[in-house]
């Protein structure tokens, strides 16, 4: 059987997925690994960690599945991380991840450096967010200058993994355009912003399109991966992107959302539109005719997790199940009996990019129980969300499906506050349900010519579940996310003073 191999390096595991040529999933594995977490606002993990986990995810994939004929490897991954190497391409220091929090001045800098906002949002159509990768570069140049002198590449999570299977050292352009240096009209990077913030444009990966080749399995790669020497590896995407292609979101009228770690609300253009203040992100798609939009909040299932394991507790070292817990809330009503949830638990990136920003909840009472509190989490991601489609209306971006993906749509519960929140068709598919392994198993087959067009990459996906808004509570919902969106605005500063580090002590 002739089956495409995607390999996608989270942030908490990896995941190894194998298709047929007809897009049906045929087996998978899952690898996890620990997440380093140094000081607070600091997030790091050591790239031996994505090698091995995918070492251990392909064996697995290939154990469920063998024989087969593996034809091309597509890479996903985290976004935004800084992967560091020498000259001889080994790595300087851990990665830094994407919702690490520590260099917000060496952001202000970049943006006092392109001559501000604008000058900013010219060359890149993006802005500096504290997540991206450049950023940190300027912060390994500033505080680890012994380091940074020895730096001679840098790379984003997937493409070290690419590295490490072909001795290629290559991005591609939707993980190019996640550092903030990336020119994403023109698809390639921004010289002129570079060349102004004093980074040496020699660091900086060769850009491939996602379904290009981009190298092959070398020997090495090879004997570490049990993989045939001379495979052809594709460019890949970063995960956000790729997920979102994946989910079958292609054309207009389509939104995907993803509840995973964070949360993202994402749909394709068919042109690289300017980008008001910056306040979305507009990427490249991989697919190569086109971009993608998107929002990103740090906070969705990080903010279930943070309540399962602060106030969910039923003995020494054990809490409820997620499911359980989601059983509480289902029983609680639509609106959690007036209760809001900003989940700004790791700061925040959009719609209100700010790092300082805290979580609270409104409108708590002695009446509210467990179940209300756990609504209220679940219903506070989902006005993130919808918060963000209020940046999007203005440039033309419709709402007829919502393609529901990541952990958090495997809840019904989830899935029907997102259908109630956006007043739409909330939809899971086969592919949507693998995540980003499935969009890079996809464009590797585009790689290879599999499918000639995304389009027909998508067609044959199956939807596996479908939830209508219910128009009993619409009035509900519509109330509380107009209350909603009056929160930050009066809230911000109060929340922002209480990131001072006097509360640390």
């Amino acid at each position: 059987m002739q089956v495409l191999l995607g390999i996608d390096i989270g942030t908490s595991g990896c995941k190894a997925l194998l298709i047929d040529i007809e897009g049906k999933v045929v087996a998978a594995d899952i690898a996890t690994y620990p997440l380093s977490r140094p000081r607070p606002g600091w997030t790091e993990q050591d790239p031996e960690l994505w090698v091995e986990g995918a070492r251990q995810a392909v064996a697995g994939a290939l154990a469920k599945a063998l024989p087969v004929q593996i034809l091309c490897i597509g890479l996903s991954g985290q976004m935004h991380g800084l992967v560091p190497l020498d000259a001889s391409q080994q790595v300087l220091r851990p990665a830094i991840l994407w919702n690490d929090q520590r260099n917000q001045a060496e952001c202000d800098d970049i943006v006092v450096a392109a001559g501000g906002l604008d000058g900013l949002l010219a060359a890149t159509n993006n802005r500096m967010l504290v997540g991206y990768t450049g950023g940190k570069i300027l912060w390994m140049q500033r505080h680890e200058p012994e380091l940074f002198a020895r730096m001679r590449s840098m790379l984003n999570p997937k493409d070290y993994l690419r590295l490490r299977l072909t001795g290629v050292i290559a991005t591609e352009v939707s993980d190019a355009s996640g550092t903030g240096l990336f020119d994403v009209r023109a698809r390639q990077w921004a010289m002129g912003l570079i060349e102004k913030i004093g980074i040496d444009p020699a660091i900086l990966p060769p850009v491939f399109e996602s379904q290009v080749i981009s190298g092959h399995v070398s020997a090495a790669g090879a004997a570490l991966f049990g993989l045939p020497e001379g495979l052809p590896v594709a460019g890949g995407g970063g995960d956000s992107v790729i997920q979102t292609f994946g989910s079958g979101v292609i054309e207009p009228g389509e939104l995907q959302t993803t509840l995973g770690t964070g949360g993202i609300l994402a749909a394709a253009l068919d042109t690289a539109q300017e980008n008001p203040k910056g306040r979305l992100q507009v990427f490249c798609n991989v697919a190569a005719d086109k971009w993608h939009c998107m929002g990103v909040s740090l906070n969705a299932g990080s903010a279930m997790n943070w309540f399962r394991e602060n106030f969910c507790h039923i003995a020494d070292g054990q809490h409820l199940s997620f499911e359980q817990i989601v059983a509480k809330a289902t029983a609680s009503t639509a609106g959690a009996k007036g209760l809001l949830f900003l989940p700004y638990l790791y700061g925040e990136r959009c719609p209100h990019a700010d790092p300082k920003a805290r979580g609270a909840l409104i409108g708590l009472t002695a009446r509210h129980d467990c179940g209300d509190v756990a609504r209220s989490v679940m219903e506070g991601v989902v006005h993130a969300l919808a918060d963000m489609y209020s940046l999007m209306q203005p440039l033309g971006i419709e709402k007829h499906v919502i393609k529901a993906s990541g952990g958090g749509a495997k809840s019904t519960l989830w899935r029907q506050i997102q259908a109630d929140v956006f007043g739409c068709e909330v939809v899971t598919t086969d592919g949507a349900a693998e995540g980003a392994a499935f969009g890079a198993a996809l464009v590797a087959g585009l790689a290879m010519g599999v499918w000639p067009d995304a389009q027909s990459a998508i067609k044959n996906f199956r939807a596996i579940s479908r939830e209508q808004p219910n128009l009993a509570v619409t009035e509900v919902y519509a109330q509380a996310h107009e209350m909603y969106r009056s929160l930050y605005p009066v809230l911000g500063q109060a929340l922002t003073a209480l990131s001072s580090p006097i509360f640390d002590q």
